[in-house]
Formats: structure tokens, C-alpha cells, sequence
């Protein structure tokens, strides 16, 4: 496959998981923010979103200092000028698709273009402002949407394991930053990074956060007991089962890199590799006792250079 080809293909699937996660993430604040919670606990959690996308300054230079939540929602749903925007990633996944089209199936063209011409339609009808939840349930059900068609309708070759490395590669990446930004700002979080709230706020937090990656209903099933701040990160970071967890993440990515070349030596399957056999071997306790922050710091940089690889081994360029 032409190296091209590959890239508007990994970066298409990559833009439309980086939309359904911004939703989840700002679903979860919206939905957060309704609680009865001090301001200033509101306003941390405004501004931990902000940090997950790595967007504060960006945002401060347009807003000011000021984080008010219908400031925060418009630069993350809506600007234009924010490349992590719903609106942005949504109209960048399209344009990869166009670059692509021959590659793909016309059901998957038109699933891409027709999410991107709705969601233009329905911001500016002011469906966000009616109801934030409706509208973020609406992005998500357009990456399923995406994603089942993907799956049910192309044919299972290059074209195919590049667009699912690009979903779970991004996957990864965001899943290891809404744990890491939820768990390290809980007030009186111990240096495993687990915080100790009223038992009340407690259940709302976590489970909110469960929601978030749809992930409440398979705590119970797991767990069948109360939700605890540990076992919600066991199941995020360490339970191959869990489809959004980071194991399942980079089982899928090892999977689809082995489907793309057969160079087992290949630098790019050896650091996926490891990074795999590290999560796939370690245990949620040794992870808290050396501190979550750090090793989800450590992670990310690690899935970072790992995107960087894949881009100078398969795609056009190690950035996009």
C-alpha cells in the first residue's frame, strides 16, 4: 500500500476516535457540573479537560483566564481554530476520507461525510445548547456508527488494519489521559493517586467517570460490589477485556501491526510489543504504589513514540 493511502486512512479513523473521546470527556464534565459542587470544584474540572487535550494555552489565549463552562464547550466543540474540536476532528476525518475514497466502500464515505455535514447542521441550529448530552450521545453514536460499518463492510486487508491501528492508537492515548487527569486531581489523593471523598460524592465521581468510557455496567459485571477508586483504574489500565482499557488498546494495535508487515524484528512491533507485555504483567497494586500519575506520564510518552514510529515506518510523515 502506498504510504499515502496509508496515512489519510490511519489519520481518518484516528480524527473520528479523538471526536467520539472529546464528546465522553465533555459529556462527563457536563454532566459532573449538574452535581451540587462547590464553584471552584466545577471549575478544576473544566480545567482538568482542558489539560487532558493539552489545550489550556490555547484556550487562555482566546478566553482569558477565565474557565466558564460555556466558553470551554465552544472551544472544544464548535472552534474551528482548535485542531482537537469536535467540529475539526469531524471535518479532518472527512477530508481523509476524500483523499482515500477509493479505498473505501461507499458506505464508509458516505457515514464520514454525512456525520460532518450533520454535525455543521445541527451546531448551527443550536442543538448543542439544547441539550449538551443529546448532542454528545449523537458524536458518539456516529463513531460506532463508523467504526460498525468499517468492520461490517470493507474488506479485512491493509486499507482495513491501518484505519483500526489509527482507532486504537488513539484509544490508548485518550483513555490513559481522562485516568490520569480524574484520578490525580481528587482531593486527598494518597501517592498511589487514589482521592478518599465523602462515600456519597464518591459514587457519583466514579461512576460518572465510568459512564464516560461506558464502562459502568462492566464494573458491576466484574466487580459486583461498590465502586472502588482502585479497581475503576484496574479496569481502565490492566483488564484485557475491557474494550476501552489500555491493555485491550495495545493488544489491538499489536494485532493490526502484525497484519501490516511481517518484520517481526521490526522496531516499531518491538516497542508496541513491550509496551503490551509491561501492561499485560503488571498489577494495579504496583502501579499505585509507585504513583498513577507517573506511570500514566511514563505511558503516554510511550504511546507517543510509538505513533511517531508507525508514522516513519508505514505513513507519509511522524506528524499530522
Amino acid at each position: 500500500m502506498l504510504s499515502r493511502t496509508a496515512d489519510h486512512l490511519f489519520w481518518m479513523s484516528r480524527y473520528m476516535e479523538r471526536a467520539e473521546n472529546t464528546a465522553r470527556m465533555l459529556d462527563l464534565n457536563y454532566q459532573t457540573s449538574l452535581l451540587p459542587r462547590s464553584s471552584a470544584v466545577v471549575q478544576s474540572g473544566w480545567h482538568g479537560l482542558l489539560s487532558i487535550s493539552e489545550l489550556k494555552h490555547d484556550y487562555m489565549g482566546k478566553h482569558g483566564d477565565s474557565l466558564k463552562s460555556g466558553d470551554v464547550m465552544d472551544f472544544m466543540v464548535r472552534d474551528e481554530g482548535n485542531p482537537s474540536s469536535i467540529v475539526s476532528c469531524l471535518r479532518n476525518a472527512r477530508e481523509n476520507a476524500r483523499a482515500v475514497r477509493g479505498a473505501l466502500t461507499a458506505e464508509v464515505w458516505e457515514t464520514q461525510n454525512q456525520t460532518y455535514l450533520e454535525v455543521v447542521r445541527m451546531l448551527r441550529q443550536g442543538d448543542l445548547e439544547r441539550d449538551p448530552s443529546q448532542f454528545f450521545e449523537w458524536v458518539k453514536f456516529r463513531s460506532h456508527l463508523s467504526r460498525g460499518v468499517t468492520v461490517g463492510t470493507m474488506l479485512q486487508d491493509e486499507a482495513f488494519h491501518f484505519l483500526r491501528l489509527g482507532t486504537f492508537l488513539e484509544r490508548a492515548d485518550n483513555t490513559a489521559r481522562l485516568v490520569d487527569v480524574k484520578f490525580h486531581a481528587m482531593p486527598g489523593a494518597h501517592p498511589g493517586g487514589v482521592g478518599e471523598q465523602d462515600q456519597e460524592c464518591d459514587f457519583y465521581h466514579w461512576s460518572a467517570i465510568l459512564r464516560s468510557v461506558s464502562g459502568f455496567e462492566v464494573y458491576r459485571k466484574v466487580y459486583s460490589d461498590v465502586i472502588k477508586p482502585e479497581r475503576v483504574a484496574e479496569l481502565l489500565i490492566l483488564r484485557a477485556d475491557m474494550p476501552r482499557s489500555l491493555l485491550a488498546c495495545l493488544s489491538e494495535v499489536m494485532n493490526n501491526l502484525a497484519r501490516v508487515t511481517s518484520d517481526a524484528q521490526s522496531e516499531t512491533r518491538r516497542r508496541a510489543g513491550k509496551l503490551r507485555t509491561d501492561l499485560q504483567y503488571t498489577r494495579i497494586d504496583e502501579i499505585l504504589a509507585t504513583g498513577l500519575h507517573a506511570y500514566l506520564t511514563q505511558f503516554l510518552d510511550r504511546v507517543n513514540e510509538l505513533g511517531l514510529h508507525i508514522s516513519r515506518e508505514f505513513l507519509v510523515s511522524p506528524v499530522n
